[in-house]
């Protein structure tokens, strides 16, 4: 009998159906540190492996980590990673705003005078900010077209471990099962640079601080005999690197991540394989170098290739794993149904008009974070997450947008800092308090104040009339002084004073994130006192109102720097007290090729009927507004102009900032009608400037130089929000 049985062992080998190479491949665990852009460098890793057909029985990932260790096992191939990191514009993705032609009007409007930045919101328990100085936007939708919206973790064909802190009481917190792409996002989140996730009553933040390799995890999870290890951390810094809060703030973390990885090596044997990737100078933020880091992770693996080969396995057999462990991707799906959940103060139909997805279209990841990213730039949320289901044999989109926990009343701040040869120097400091949502169809209050050369103070209604927020009603009340020179020959001759009380209501219609038309009534109240120089103007102190109509459109990707698009504005005003009309146009376009910008400008300003009065002629004057000139020292009752310029950009913004550096000439030329204030000359004048300036956080800021052939010229610097 004992023979007999022998022999049928004998055959059953022969024939393969129990393959000895399978029965004797020892586990394996595969573990995916965290690094920042240094963890790029797992992207050449893997592929390495997958060269060497080498299978893992489990992985286990920690922040940049988690985003390789959890695509793979979702089934995403390191090519097909190649490919979607290739994809991703490393400047914009740690910017959560979309860019500014996709702004609502509203929230634009808001952002051109104070920055995004300076937002804080106040409630009952002070003043609060955003938990990171980026909310993650962009990075979870990227992480959503990555693996998907509902991809569970337990229904994975390959185990998967995602390690993450809980912030509250610094535990360590481990994903076994849940949303993958939120146990990504939480495992990534840098603390102070990305915003907590909050999940399951928890804030949660970069596992780094706990387990930045979590060899353990492995062990646990798989039984694993062979544990291969990749640590990607940066170094820490030299004493005297460090000289700075921030420097001392990423040691900090750089000590502690440092200590837990030195315990988890601790836990490799002898069978167990560590790769440590050559990144030389690569950091923790150079995430546009992912290719490079990726090479390097490659020819890190390559190198261990003899180690590494007691683990291959025969073509047939790694195919048979790579099957396993296929995931079917997510197809173009057909949407019967769109649904808005979790709102608790914002009305659903505001988020419903900015969506252009209708019932049984086909739409995929790309379209719908369009979608998202405007709704986003609607400036009430601190994250916009969608999912996609099938209820009752039907597709349901459903859009999660989370509602500001700091919101919705903000303290809103604008600093503005400029100086010229003619004008001299001049400050502004302006601060607002805002309100929003103040009832269902989205009312809002901003009370605005500023203090320097330019004095105001007001407050301004803004009230939708529809729950789609496309037909509104606004109303202004305020008063406001300020300096208004007025030149002879390019001489200053005297100075005024002017104060002025505005009383304004409007009805208007949003078209879209194009922009709004409106018309209503403005009241002014205008007053006049010389402070300095000769009385060379007559005494214009009086009290009257007119009809106003307008039309703003805005296609810039950016604020004041623009890179691409057009922007149309047209006013009017009409006061029949005064018997005169003011007709305010202004075009500009914009385009660029490789790092050369070029734009255009054409505007007008004159008196479609009557004269227009001193205090209220047209003015030019300022930077890109006749640069050679100081601000408002041109002044007629109509003016033309036309300007072109070319810039260079020299270079960009760290990653988070949008905006750059750039090296930029313009000539312009202007004409004046009856002219009151500057030069004497009636037909064009000239203007040429060189300028060193782009936008920044603060607003746009520039410094340079401008001259006119009349011999005007102007060295002027600018900081701030106009």
């Amino acid at each position: 009998m004992n023979r007999r049985l022998l022999s049928c062992c004998l055959l059953l080998l022969a024939l393969g159906a129990v393959p000895a190479q399978a029965a004797e491949r020892p586990r394996v665990g595969l573990v995916l540190g965290g690094g920042g852009a240094r963890g790029a460098a797992h992207l050449g890793i893997l592929e390495a492996l997958e060269e060497q057909r080498i299978a893992v029985d489990c992985v286990a990932g920690t922040s940049m980590g988690a985003l390789f260790a959890g695509a793979w096992a979702a089934g995403v191939t390191p090519a097909a990673m190649r490919r979607e990191l290739e994809r991703v514009d490393w400047r914009d993705i740690f910017i959560d705003n979309p860019e500014y032609a996709e702004m609502s009007y509203r929230n634009r409007l808001i952002a051109r005078t104070y920055p995004p930045g300076s937002e804080g919101g106040v409630g009952d328990k002070g003043v609060r900010y955003q938990g990171g100085v980026v909310a993650g936007q962009k990075i979870k939708l990227f992480l959503n077209r990555l693996v998907g919206t509902v991809r569970q973790i337990e229904s994975l064909p390959l185990p998967l471990s995602i390690v993450a802190t809980d912030i509250g009481n610094g535990q360590r917190v481990v994903f076994r099962d849940g949303t993958l792409s939120t146990a990504m996002r939480a495992s990534m989140s840098v603390p102070g640079l990305l915003a907590p996730v909050e999940t399951g009553g928890r804030k949660l933040v970069d596992g780094g601080l706990v387990d930045n390799l979590p060899v353990a995890e492995v062990r646990e999870r798989c039984r694993a005999d062979v544990v291969i290890a990749v640590d990607v951390g940066t170094p820490l810094l030299k004493s005297e690197e460090i000289g700075s809060l921030l420097t001392v703030s990423a040691q900090m973390i750089g000590i502690l991540t440092q200590q837990n990885v030195e315990r988890s090596l601790a836990l490799l044997g002898p069978r167990d394989i560590l790769i440590r990737p050559d990144l030389g100078d690569i950091t923790a933020v150079d995430f546009p170098r992912h290719e490079e880091a990726a090479e390097r992770g490659r020819r890190a693996a390559q190198a261990l290739a003899e180690r590494l080969a007691g683990l291959r396995l025969s073509p047939a057999d790694y195919a048979a794993w790579q099957q396993a462990m296929t995931v079917e991707p997510q197809p173009q799906l057909r949407v019967d149904a769109v649904e808005v959940a979790g709102l608790h103060r914002v009305n659903p139909q505001a988020v419903e008009r900015l969506l252009d997805i209708a019932p049984g279209e086909e739409v995929d990841a790309l379209r719908i974070d369009n979608n998202l990213l405007r709704i986003y730039g609607d400036g009430h949320y601190e994250s916009v997450d969608y999912a996609l289901s099938n209820e009752a044999g039907r597709n349901l989109l459903r859009v999660m947008p989370v509602e500001k926990s700091w919101g919705p009343d903000y303290l809103r701040f604008g600093l503005t800092l400029q100086a010229d040869d003619g004008d001299g120097a001049s400050f502004g400091l302006r601060g607002a308090y805002h309100q929003t949502w103040l009832n269902a169809l989205g009312g809002e209050l901003l009370y605005h104040a500023e203090l320097g050369s330019r004095d105001r103070l007001g407050v301004n209604y803004y009230q939708p009339l529809d729950p789609g927020q496309r037909v509104f009603f606004e109303a202004l009340a305020g008063v406001e002084q300020e300096d208004i020179n007025i030149y002879r020959d390019d001489r200053r001759l005297a100075q005024y004073r002017a104060r002025q009380g505005l009383l304004g209501v409007w009805l208007g219609h949003n078209l879209g994130v194009y922009g709004s038309v409106r018309l209503g009534w403005l009241h002014r109240d205008r007053r006049y006192r010389l402070d300095t120089g000769q009385p060379v103007i007559p005494s214009a102190n009086t009290e009257f109102g007119g009809w106003q109509a307008g039309i703003d459109l805005d296609r810039f990707d950016r604020m004041y720097f623009p890179t691409r698009g057009w922007a149309a504005k047209v006013d009017y005003f009409n006061s029949p007290k005064l018997d005169y009309a003011r007709l305010d146009v202004d075009l500009r376009a914009a385009f660029s090729v490789a790092d050369n910008v070029f734009n255009a400008r054409l505007a007008y300003t004159g008196s479609p009927r009557g004269e227009l009065p001193a205090f209220d002629a047209a003015r030019l004057g300022g930077f890109l507004n006749m640069t050679a000139f100081s601000r408002d020292q041109l002044q007629g009752d109509s003016a033309r102009y036309v300007g072109l310029r070319t810039e260079h950009i020299i270079s960009r913004m760290p990653l988070g900032l949008r905006g750059d550096l750039r090296l930029g000439l313009a000539v312009e030329a202007a004409r004046l009608g009856g002219q009151l204030s500057g030069t004497r000359r009636r037909d064009w004048i000239d203007s040429t400037a060189l300028y060193l300036g782009g936008e920044t956080p603060l607003g746009p800021a520039y410094l340079g130089l401008g001259r006119s052939s009349t011999g005007a010229a102007n060295l002027f610097l600018f900081i701030g929000t106009p």
